[in-house]
């Protein structure tokens, strides 16, 4: 057994705390006096012989060879025989930041190369995810005789064989699991093909991950056919900036080549050299660089809302457009868009949140409600994962009764494999997703058959992640450390995110000083320690839960470890640290 961290064995929030990474048994787990940076690296899973590799990650380090994916190089050939013949070529994206994001750098890219690509996003409310048979022939019929999907593609068996059988060739390029047939496509292109042999072990990407790697595929391909002789070539690394919004976005494990993609994209990002994503930094009050929280929490939601409850294309359209006017507008308008999403996703939560408190015990959550909107569940599937501790899915039923769902997972439980379990049982009339996410259609009256399904499939691995799980710790540091430059020197360890979590410290023991609910059931502190240093502290969305009534109810007259991500709040006449606590636990 491990032995807890300050011999907390039962936090506040009934978890123990343990060193990341960590002891058995009291004995250090290989580890080796190490500077900070490498401790976090090693804590991490990185592996001793590769931390001068992760320590400053770049794309060179951690590249693949593309021709190791299936059908790489035939794609690559094609989009190469297309740039040749000046071929109209149209990217069919999916309506949220990773389909975006990957549609734009296609397009950006063939810019480059002297063909203008035409785009095409479906509308989330009236065309649904992926590519349909009618939307491709419809295409075809405005002379494109190539297509390439991007984050969507690889479950669109029925809508692939029309396409094929009219003469037109499709590209998929997605990162969404795969079932062992595939459908007809002239080129899939996806980590995730259960025939993948070295391919798989990039399976962490997001699809606009893919789509990099097929555009050093395209340019490789157009190098060895002297293409480049009479012009420049595009240099793939000035899209780097796209490719770690996406990334980051889609939350995708920030692994292997994804760390590479955000560490570089973001200093990329940091030369504002598109225009449209600078028109965004601009409308999200960003006045310094982006950092990787910055492309999770304020540009990506913006980039999502146009699809969630705005226009589809919105977020292409920024993200290739030229003309700094039409920039700003677009800009402008998934700001507006955000804010109404927001106030949507509020009341569809607090309707989501009292249904699932009558399922009792039932490892999966699976809610579902009309007048929902849809643009918001996955949204509102995260939130709820987040407060229950467990995988949950959130279904919008349309009149008919027919429902439209996604899901968000714990670490450790495949639903993204249930899901396409449950649609092999004819539970399903179309579903798919990986391992964290997932999407569902539901037939009328089959919600409750699906939840079921997911109970009896999912319910071990859920209790064994959920006995499984603990707050795990970076450091333990006296309230007097909380300072911006130990922000400063966690930070090093970055970027943070998915799969590469950010550091996590314990401070104490603290005595509460002044505690208030503020904002959106937000739990503000004041606490002070023995050292006779004080720090402020935030508990988000923490007022009722047990840990938000005990940091409220403690008072001066009691002690408390207390545990989180220490922040620099940069308001104020200078940067001072603060604490953003998860988890709390009594030290007397």
């Amino acid at each position: 057994m491990r032995t807890p961290v300050l011999n907390v064995a039962r936090s506040i929030l009934g978890q123990p705390w343990h060193w990341r990474g960590g002891t058995v048994d009291g004995i250090d787990a290989g580890f080796e006096p190490d500077d900070l940076i490498t401790q976090l690296l090693l804590a991490r899973g990185c592996p001793r012989d590769a931390v001068e590799l992760h320590r400053l990650p770049t794309i060179r380090g951690f590249m693949p060879d593309p021709s190791i994916f299936r059908d790489m190089d035939e794609a690559a050939a094609r989009l190469a025989d297309a740039v040749e013949g000046g071929e109209p070529v149209t990217i069919f994206g999916d309506y949220d930041v990773d389909g975006a994001t990957s549609a734009a750098l296609l397009i950006r890219l063939l810019r480059g190369l002297g063909l203008e690509a035409g785009v095409y996003i479906p509308d989330r409310l009236m065309e649904g995810y992926g590519p349909s048979g009618e939307a491709l022939l419809k295409i075809g019929e405005s002379g494109t005789r190539l297509i390439v999907t991007v984050d969507c593609g690889a479950q669109a068996f029925e809508a692939l064989k029309l396409a094929s059988d009219a003469g037109i060739d499709v590209i998929v390029v997605d990162h969404h699991k795969c079932a062992a047939e595939l459908p007809r496509a002239f080129a899939l292109v996806n980590p995730n093909r259960l025939d993948e042999d070295e391919g798989a072990a990039h399976g962490h990407l997001a699809a606009v991950g893919v789509a990099f790697l097929l555009g050093a595929a395209l340019l490789r391909a157009l190098r060895a056919r002297n293409f480049f002789a009479t012009r420049a070539e595009p240099k793939l690394i000035d899209l780097l900036d796209i490719v770690a919004l996406g990334t980051v976005a889609d939350v995708a494990s920030l692994r292997g080549l994804n760390r590479a993609f955000v560490a570089q994209g973001i200093k990329v990002m940091a030369g504002r050299r598109n225009i449209g994503l600078a028109a965004l930094i601009e409308a999200s009050r960003l006045e310094r660089a982006p950092t990787c929280t910055d492309l999770g929490f304020a540009l990506g939601p913006r980039i999502n809302a146009g699809g969630r409850v705005g226009k589809s294309d919105l977020g292409v359209r920024l993200l290739t457009t030229e003309d700094r006017d039409e920039a700003r507008t677009i800009a402008a308008e998934l700001d507006r868009l955000n804010e109404e999403r927001r106030a949507i996703e509020k009341a569809v939560q607090e309707e989501a949140e009292a249904l699932s408190g009558s399922q009792g015990n039932r490892s999966v959550a699976v809610v579902a409600a009309g007048g929902w909107h849809p643009g918001v569940i996955g949204i509102v599937a995260g939130r709820l994962k987040e407060k229950l501790g467990r995988p949950a899915i959130v279904i919008a039923l349309d009149k008919d009764g027919v429902g439209k769902g996604s899901g968000r997972s714990i670490g450790g439980v495949d639903l993204g494999a249930a899901i396409l379990a449950a649609k092999d049982m004819g539970l399903l009339v179309a579903g798919g997703g990986h391992a964290m996410a997932a999407g569902v259609t539901v037939a009328p009256g089959g919600v409750d058959a699906l939840a079921d399904f997911l109970e009896e499939r999912l319910a071990n691995d859920v209790a064994r992640a959920r006995d499984d799980r603990a707050l795990l710790l970076d450091a333990v540091v006296a309230p007097g450390g909380v300072t911006p430059s130990l922000v400063e020197a966690l930070e090093a360890g970055g970027p943070y995110g998915a799969g590469w979590p950010a550091p996590r410290i314990a401070a104490g023991a603290v005595r509460v000083i002044k505690a208030d609910v503020v904002g959106q059931g937000h739990v503000r502190t004041i606490v002070s320690g023995r050292d006779g240093r004080s720090i402020k502290t935030i508990a988000f969305r923490a007022a009722d839960s047990a840990l938000g009534q005990a940091l409220l109810g403690a008072g001066p007259d009691r002690t408390l470890w207390i545990a989180g991500r220490p922040k620099v709040d940069d308001w104020g006449s200078r940067p001072a640290a603060e604490l953003h606590v998860e988890d709390a636990a009594w030290a007397d």
